[in-house]
C-alpha cells in the first residue's frame, strides 16, 4: 500500500525525472506516471515500465507505445512524444504514420540491390538477351554485392557506389569500372522504373572515374598486308573447322560471336544467304549476310564435317557447345600475329576500311552490311532501305577482291554497273 501512495505521488508530479522513474516500485494494479502532454510510462505489477503516448484524435482516444524503459529513456520518450504532437498537429494520425514507415521499412528490406539486380537479370533472359551478355552483366553485378548487395536500394548512396567502382579502378581496371558503372546504373532504372526508388546515384558519379585508354582492335587495312593475312589463313594447318571459322571471318567479316554460334538452320546455301536471327545480334535485329561464291564452296565442305549437328563449329569437347571466344584468335597467334597486329574482330575493320576506300560502294550499305546502328535516332527511324542488292553484289566483289590480294595480283577496282 505505501508503495501505491508513493506511485499516486509521483503520478502527479510533472515533470518525471530519471530518479522518480528508478525509484518507483511495482503495485497490485498498473500505475501511470505522467510526464504531461499525453507521455505516461505504465508502471506494471511484473515490474515493467512501458511508454505510452495518450492523444486524441478524430474524436477518439488512442494511445501509441514508444517501448520499454530504461531502453528507451525518457530523453527519447519525450522526442518521440514531440514528433508525434507535429504529425497531429499537421492532421495526421502518429499511429498509423508508423504503420505506414514499418511497411516501407519492411518493403525496403526486400528490395536490396542484390535482389532487384538479379530480378533484372530475369527480366532481361525473358527478352531473350544473348548468354554472352547475360554472363557479362552478372560478373559485373557480383562485383557490387559485397558491399551493398544486402543494402535496400532506396538508401544506397553515390559514395556507396563509388566504394564499389574505386575497389576496381586501383585495381588498374579502368574500363571495367567504367562498365560496371553503368551496369549497376541500370539495376538503380530499374528500380525507379518499378517505383522502389527514387534517383540513380551513379549519375552523379560521371566524371568521377579514370577515363579509361581506348585501344583499338587489332586490324591489317595495307592492301598488301591483308593478301600476305589471307595466304597465312589459306595455309592455316590446325583443325580444319577452324581454318573454315578464319576463311569465313575474311569473307564475311560478321561479329565473332555471331559466327561462333552459327547453326546450320540459319543458312539457305541454295538462296545464298546466311540469316542470324536477333537475339544473336549485338542490336537485337535480325540480319542477313548474302554469301558469294567462295562462302558457299566453304560451307558445303564443312557441311561434309559438322553439317550432321546443330552448329557450324562445335567445341572439340562436346558437339553440342560451340568453340570458345579465344579460338580464332588463338589461331591467328599460332598463324604469328600477335594480338597487337591482327584479331578475329579486326577482320571487319579490314573489309570496311577497303570496301570505302574503293569509293564503288554507297557507304550505307557497307554500314548495314556490318550491322551497325546509326547514332542518330531520327535518321535510323527513317533509314529503311536495307541495300539488298547492292550488298549482293557487294559481297561477291570483295571475296573476289580478297581472292586476288590472296594470289598477289595487282587488283584494279570493278565497276559496277
Amino acid at each position: 500500500m505505501a508503495h501505491d501512495e508513493a506511485n499516486r505521488k509521483w503520478a502527479n508530479k510533472m515533470p518525471l525525472t530519471d530518479t522518480a522513474i528508478r525509484k518507483a516500485k511495482p503495485a497490485a494494479g498498473l500505475v501511470k506516471l505522467s510526464d504531461g502532454g499525453g507521455l505516461q510510462l505504465h508502471l506494471h505489477p511484473n515490474g515493467v515500465k512501458y511508454w505510452k503516448l495518450a492523444y486524441r484524435y478524430d474524436g477518439k482516444q488512442k494511445k501509441l507505445a514508444f517501448g520499454v524503459y530504461p531502453e528507451v529513456s525518457l530523453a527519447e520518450a519525450r522526442k518521440r512524444r514531440e514528433a508525434a504532437r507535429a504529425l497531429l498537429r499537421d492532421g495526421k494520425d502518429p499511429m498509423v504514420e508508423r504503420r505506414v514507415e514499418k511497411l516501407a521499412r519492411t518493403i525496403a528490406a526486400g528490395n536490396t540491390f542484390a535482389a532487384i539486380a538479379d530480378e533484372l537479370l530475369a527480366k532481361m533472359t525473358r527478352e531473350g538477351r544473348a548468354e554472352t551478355t547475360l554472363k557479362k552483366t552478372k560478373w559485373l553485378f557480383d562485383f557490387a554485392r559485397p558491399l551493398i548487395g544486402d543494402r535496400p536500394i532506396a538508401e544506397i548512396s553515390a559514395a556507396e557506389v563509388l566504394a564499389v567502382l574505386r575497389k576496381v579502378e586501383v585495381r588498374g581496371r579502368h574500363e571495367t569500372a567504367r562498365r560496371l558503372r553503368s551496369t549497376v546504373g541500370s539495376v538503380f532504372r530499374y528500380a525507379i522504373a518499378t517505383a522502389r526508388a527514387d534517383n540513380d546515384p551513379t549519375f552523379a558519379l560521371r566524371g568521377a572515374l579514370t577515363t579509361p585508354k581506348v585501344k583499338p582492335r587489332a586490324a591489317v587495312t595495307d592492301p598488301k598486308a591483308v593478301g600476305a593475312l589471307v595466304r597465312s589463313v589459306w595455309g592455316y594447318d590446325g583443325q580444319p573447322t577452324t581454318k573454315a571459322a578464319l576463311q569465313l571471318m575474311a569473307y564475311l567479316f560478321p561479329r565473332p560471336g555471331e559466327l561462333r554460334l552459327a547453326e546450320w538452320l540459319e543458312f539457305d546455301l541454295e538462296a545464298t544467304v546466311w540469316s542470324i536471327p536477333a537475339p544473336r545480334m549485338k542490336m537485337r535485329r535480325p540480319h542477313k549476310v548474302p554469301l558469294p561464291l567462295q562462302a558457299i564452296a566453304i560451307l558445303t565442305q564443312l557441311r561434309e564435317i559438322t553439317g550432321s549437328g546443330r552448329l557450324l563449329f562445335p567445341s572439340v569437347r562436346s558437339r553440342h557447345r560451340p568453340i570458345s571466344d579465344n579460338t580464332l584468335n588463338a589461331a591467328l597467334r599460332r598463324l604469328g600475329y600477335s594480338q597487337d597486329e591482327a584479331t578475329a574482330h579486326g577482320f571487319r575493320a579490314t573489309a570496311s576500311s577497303l570496301l570505302n576506300e574503293s569509293g564503288l560502294w554507297h557507304a550505307d550499305a557497307i554500314e548495314r552490311q556490318l550491322a551497325h546502328e546509326d547514332g542518330d535516332a531520327v535518321r535510323r527511324a527513317y533509314a529503311r532501305a536495307e541495300f539488298w542488292d547492292e550488298r549482293v553484289r557487294m559481297m561477291q566483289w570483295w571475296a573476289d577482291k580478297l581472292d586476288a590480294l590472296r594470289e598477289g595480283a595487282t587488283v584494279t577496282p570493278l565497276r559496277v554497273a
